[in-house]
């Protein structure tokens, strides 16, 4: 295989992510901000580094990014020494940064006036999902583009859709934020209602799990939840930066998002009990004396 990708960005996402694309043979290189980083990837897998995105962007056929937010994702493609300066023509650039649906339209734009390709590709499955290459990629674009990109998008993913035009993929990641945060919330609720009518949480869980309450949250973080342990990949700050942009977007679109606008307040008090790095999961600990957590 002669294809040349070059990866932006590996954080707990990013960093499996190319790893798969290495393994799978492709010519992968990389960029990202922390050096070090980039040579802890080097020490694991096959390929090169780069000091720029333009650079690591040079040559490459496919694009891929995975940063923080709407400015990370700028620095990277249109700031200065950003990768769209070193792409070439008929290149195509995919995005799974988590970020707005306006700036996939604004990149997408800037792409297509240099000749480049672009998808709005955000992730869903967590750390695990990556390490494991069982990603849901929810993907925005021409038909065309997802095509070509689909042999290597199926290197980390179990389901790869086509959702509609470019911005059509972060749409999709913000319902699926606006669904996680409502389940969190409830079973953070029922998990301390249990609690507090002197139930065994445990032996509740396990019996309403086999009915209509059961849930992936409920499966994979109860234990971790009764617990008190929270380090569990997606951060409090990070889902607190992906609820903005939901609500955002429904400012712009009329829905009508009462309980997502709750949770966020609620992820703002466990931002205040210290919890920013805390997993998603940690809507339990404000419903409890956070003592019994440390």
């Amino acid at each position: 295989m002669t294809t040349t990708v070059a990866f932006l960005g590996l954080g707990v996402m990013g960093f499996p992510m190319a790893g798969y694309l290495s393994r799978a043979g492709y010519r992968v290189r990389i960029y990202n901000r922390t050096a070090a980083r980039a040579d802890q990837w080097l020490q694991t897998y096959r390929g090169e580094s780069f000091a720029t995105p333009e650079e690591a962007a040079r040559g490459a056929e496919f694009v891929f990014a995975c940063v923080g937010n709407d400015a990370d994702l700028r620095q990277v493609t249109t700031g200065p020494n950003g990768a769209f300066l070193g792409m070439d023509h008929d290149s195509l650039f995919v995005d799974h940064t988590t970020a707005s649906a306006d700036v996939a339209r604004e990149l997408a734009e800037e792409a297509a006036a240099q000749g480049i390709g672009f998808l709005d590709a955000p992730v869903s499955g967590g750390q695990a999902g990556a390490e494991n290459g069982a990603l849901t990629i929810m993907v925005g674009g021409d038909e065309g583009a997802y095509q070509r990109a689909r042999p290597l998008l199926d290197c980390y993913a179990r389901a790869v859709n086509l959702l509609g035009p470019v911005g059509s993929g972060q749409l999709c990641k913000m319902v699926n934020q606006i669904c996680i945060a409502g389940v969190i919330q409830g079973l953070a609720e029922g998990l301390h209602f249990a609690r507090a009518a002197g139930l065994d949480a445990e032996q509740v869980v396990e019996v309403i799990s086999k009915g209509a309450a059961q849930s992936w949250q409920m499966e994979n973080r109860y234990k971790t939840m009764l617990a008190g342990e929270y380090e569990h990949g997606f951060a409090v700050d990070w889902m607190r930066k992906d609820l903005g942009i939901v609500l955002d977007e429904a400012k712009r679109n009329g829905a009508l998002l009462p309980v997502t606008a709750l949770v966020d307040q609620f992820y703002s008090e466990v931002q205040a009990l210290g919890g920013n790095r805390w997993d998603t999961s940690s809507l339990f600990a404000r419903l409890t004396n956070i003592r019994d957590f440390r």
